[in-house]
């Protein structure tokens, strides 16, 4: 990026903003809803608490001497952030190690009783049974007998703002937001898009959130392989549980299950997804990198490889976002193009703004959202965007 100088870090260590209360507040909730979550034993109650006075109030300590990933995280740069606040450490780091750290708490890397168990998974679960998912999958049946490209829109925007039923399944009203205050829609490169779509090649999706986010997306690769957009995908998700709802293998199976058990057009879908597994139309990934404190520009040689054979490579969320473009504070009209030049192929951003980090805006669309809402319009969900780098 030569022509675009690096903005600064995003730390935790500014009182009142949004990375300082996700530290201070969001993660200490994180564990008492993790704490019972579950009937955790004595050990896992311990190290909950030690983690929650760590967070807070301690440092950056290492893992354990025999964790199994020691020299991976020793590689992420843990070695540079020992014994620093939780606080003055790269924001993004932060949160990833704090995630790393909750599953020692629980005993998720064993050995013993609470191996492999994702303390995550009730909240998934109740996402995945509940009548607004219900609501969500009959609204498919509205769209079987609407036009392919509509089908395509519709299912598009189901994927950008994690299938809500009021604005996913929404086909766009052309004069709404000329009657809005401010765009829903920041940056929207659609039309890129759907050109990079046009028959050949591999899909890779990065996914981001597990139960009714990853259904959208389940939906839209069916939709993609069914009318031949494109020959194959590639889902990728977390190897294991992290930032509470990011998809696993596991929420991958669950969110199948749940489309072949429902009624209507929900379950055709399900039925071809399990179909397209069944003979490598659609493969899942879970690279260790997926968990990584670090910035896409710094992808390892395999999946920098990987990712550079696919037609189109659409990462998915806020934290895939924060990654993609380097979490910095970027100036909003800092080009997309600059700061994703580093990614190894086509890439498109579907992201609902959640976080302070954005790039790629016009400066009237910025004043706009500044003039309505102050800086709210960053991390409320209320916007979003669809970023294409050719």
């Amino acid at each position: 990026m030569p022509d675009t100088p690096p903005a600064p870090v995003i730390l935790g260590n500014e009182p009142g903003s949004f990375p300082h209360s996700v530290l201070a507040e969001r993660h200490p909730a994180i564990v008492r809803q993790v704490r019972e979550a579950f009937p955790y034993g004595p050990e896992q109650h311990r190290g909950l608490d030690e983690l929650l006075v760590s967070c807070t109030e301690g440092v950056v300590e290492a893992l354990p001497a025999d964790a199994h990933d020691r020299d991976r995280w020793k590689a992420w740069g843990i070695d540079g952030y020992t014994g620093r606040s939780w606080f003055d450490v790269p924001w993004l780091w932060s949160e990833s190690y704090f995630y790393r750290r909750l599953l020692d708490a629980v005993g998720y890397f064993g050995p013993g009783a609470w191996q492999g168990i994702d303390p995550f998974r009730p909240f998934k679960l109740a996402e995945l049974d509940s009548r607004e998912t219900d609501e969500e999958l009959a609204a498919l049946d509205d769209l079987a007998d609407k036009p392919e490209d509509e089908q395509a829109t519709a299912l598009l925007h189901g994927s950008l703002w994690g299938n809500r039923a009021d604005l996913g399944f929404r086909l766009s009203d052309a004069d709404a937001e000329g009657r809005a205050a401010v765009p829903g829609l920041v940056a929207d490169d659609s039309d890129a898009l759907w050109s990079s779509l046009t028959g050949g090649g591999a899909l890779c999706l990065i996914a981001d959130n597990a139960g009714r986010e990853l259904i959208p997306d389940l939906l839209l690769i069916a939709h993609l392989l069914a009318h031949g957009r494109i020959e194959r995908a590639v889902l990728h998700v977390k190897p294991y549980p992290y930032y509470v709802s990011d998809a696993t293998t596991a929420d991958v199976v669950d969110a199948l299950r749940r489309l072949t058990d429902a009624p209507g057009r929900a379950a055709e879908y399900g039925r071809r997804l399990w179909s397209a597994m069944a003979d490598g139309r659609l493969t899942v990934r879970a690279h260790p990198f997926s968990c990584a404190p670090l910035p896409y520009a710094d992808l390892p040689h395999d999946l920098r490889t990987e990712l550079a054979a696919s037609t189109l490579t659409v990462v998915k969320g806020d934290l895939n976002y924060r990654r993609l473009v380097g979490d910095r504070r970027w100036p909003p009209t800092t080009p997309f193009a600059d700061v994703t030049a580093h990614f190894p192929g086509r890439v498109a951003a579907l992201r609902t703004l959640k976080s302070d980090v954005i790039t790629g805006l016009d400066a009237d669309t910025e004043a706009a959202l500044v003039a309505a809402e102050g800086q709210r319009w960053r991390t409320g969900g209320t916007h979003a965007l669809i970023q294409v780098r050719p």
